[in-house]
């Protein structure tokens, strides 16, 4: 039996081995259009590639899957992070969970993952193509027929597509023109640039946690906040650039932020803590004493937004002044103006939209034989090991199910 995997990307090379395992006599071919297979997964996590997460702090998967919850919790009961992580570390990559619940290798180098993969691929001679971009698909009575740019055809008789985001609708048009439905692709996990002069000489300052929000919608989300030479960045801003990627999208990226600076604390408790300095240090200067999240530049920095002094002392604010600061560093509203573009983007939301799969199967419901995982689905998550997650899940369904398939012919 042919079977062609499209994608060399983790989803492509995990489902790969798990067929070659189910059925050891198919030939497998895994076409991959870069030069190199598993590139995205040398590079993510800085290189160190968070692989899973141990989901103990997710109280529920639409906090880490904006779009796709419902199928991650259907799928996550075949292949959960806990198969996941033991997988890895049957294969022989020793791993670690921090304290944020990020699972890393102890090696602490995404290459460790590649290398792997591309072992057992090797082992199980699986067939890698690179430089093979797929152009066009087509359905014949033997299967399927795979046009690629460099003129070749194969024929499978089943494909697995496994291509990953892909970030114009124009990359998605030859399932367009198969009749598959597509989410349009717009751009997910980006930080948020902020024409604040003052703020951007703060770059690389960076306080935790800090709570973020979008007026005039219930999107907020919480993590440490950094801050960069074009506005902020860091998880929180990652995160809710997720939630709100469509929204963000729809409004050319302008919106306006709050920023409360002490994470969900409201203004009750943060008046508390102003007062508790006013009163143990009356006569110093406000610039001098500060919560001990800040540092001095960045607390001179929100003084002044707060259109307060730095050199005035303690004991000279008032109740009104108190209540303006607590105010002002729990909502500190400023303007985004655009997305940060310097290749920020790692995930795209959109695809090929879930109501053309089967969500039992990962199976088209249109072209019985053709099957998706990964990005190239309309599902992506937060930072913090759920898009791998979701790949290596979703990878694990479809081949389980491309071997059901084949088997139940077989029987019929």
């Amino acid at each position: 039996m042919k079977i062609a995997i499209i994608g060399a990307g983790a989803a492509g090379c995990f489902a790969a081995i798990h067929l070659k395992r189910y059925m050891p006599e198919a030939d497998i071919t895994v076409y991959e259009a870069g030069k190199k297979a598993l590139a995205k997964v040398a590079v993510t996590g800085g290189g160190r590639c968070n692989l899973t997460n141990s989901f103990r702090q997710v109280r529920s998967l639409d906090s880490v899957y904006p779009r796709g919850a419902r199928l991650m919790k259907r799928l996550l009961r075949e292949f959960s992070h806990e198969d996941a992580y033991q997988w890895f570390e049957d294969e022989g990559v020793r791993l670690t969970t921090q304290s944020d619940e990020c699972v890393f290798p102890i090696s602490q180098d995404a290459m460790e993952i590649v290398h792997t993969l591309l072992r057992l691929m090797k082992q199980l001679k699986v067939r890698l193509a690179l430089q093979y971009r797929m152009d066009a698909l087509k359905q014949t009575e033997q299967g399927f027929e795979l046009h690629f740019s460099n003129q070749e055809k194969r024929m499978a008789e089943q494909v697995l597509v496994t291509v990953g985001g892909i970030p114009r609708l124009s990359g998605l048009r030859m399932f367009q023109d198969i009749g598959l439905p597509i989410a349009d692709p717009i751009p997910s996990l980006f930080s948020f640039c902020i024409d604040n002069q003052d703020l951007k000489e703060l770059m690389g300052t960076v306080v935790e946690p800090v709570g973020v929000a979008l007026t005039g919608t219930k999107l907020k989300a919480t993590g440490a906040l950094l801050i960069t030479h074009w506005g902020v960045s860091g998880p929180a801003v990652l995160k809710l650039s997720s939630y709100a990627a469509r929204l963000l999208a729809d409004s050319d990226y302008h919106a306006t932020l709050s920023i409360n600076w002490f994470g969900e604390e409201n203004e009750a408790e943060v008046i508390e803590q102003l007062t508790v300095l006013a009163i143990q240090h009356p006569q110093k200067q406000l610039q001098s004493v500060y919560p001990t999240r800040f540092n001095s530049r960045l607390w001179t920095f929100l003084l002044q937004e707060c259109q307060l002094k730095p050199e005035m002392r303690w004991a000279e604010l008032g109740k009104k002044s108190f209540n303006r600061m607590a105010a002002r560093l729990t909502n500190h509203l400023m303007t985004i103006t655009a997305k940060y573009k310097w290749k920020e983007e790692f995930v795209t939301c959109g695809g090929i939209a879930l109501s053309a799969i089967n969500p039992s199967t990962l199976e088209s419901k249109q072209l019985p034989g053709l099957f998706f995982a990964g990005e190239i689905l309309d599902v992506d998550a937060i930072t913090g090991g759920f898009n791998l997650q979701a790949a290596w899940t979703m990878a694990h369904m479809a081949a389980k199910s491309m071997y059901e398939k084949k088997v139940n012919s077989t029987q019929n």
